[in-house]
């Protein structure tokens, strides 16, 4: 198992207004956007923006950072043997399966493993 990138969260109330500085902080597109389940993501160099009412980010504020893996089995027992939790269990979602869990130290992660489509064209 390893780490294919590491997303930095950001949060903000509109999406294309978020945008336009991390353009030129990232001299970057987004390279991934969609809505999903009342917020809009946007990837864009190695930030996530989670847009949208606050009480919609709310739902996902407790995880410090978006961890994309290769292999999200082969990760769950990783984190298993480490002593982590799982808060969320494994979901299908737009970009592939994900899950949330909470280390032993309290910090608590988003890990996703891409959809081979997004694996390709974002590696």
């Amino acid at each position: 198992m390893s780490i294919r990138r590491t997303y930095a969260r950001l949060w903000a109330e509109h999406l294309d207004e978020a945008l336009p500085l991390l353009r030129q902080l990232t001299g970057a597109e987004p390279g991934l956007r969609l809505a999903f389940h009342g917020v809009e993501l946007a990837a864009i160099g190695d930030f996530l923006v989670i847009a949208g009412p606050e009480h919609e980010r709310a739902k996902y504020a407790h995880a410090t950072a978006t961890v994309v893996v290769d292999d999200l089995d082969q990760l769950q027992r990783t984190l298993a043997a480490a002593g982590a939790t799982i808060t969320t269990p494994e979901t299908a979602g737009p970009t592939g399966r994900f899950l949330y869990a909470r280390h032993r130290d309290g910090a608590e992660v988003e890990y996703v493993e891409w959809v081979p489509e997004l694996v390709e064209r974002l590696g």
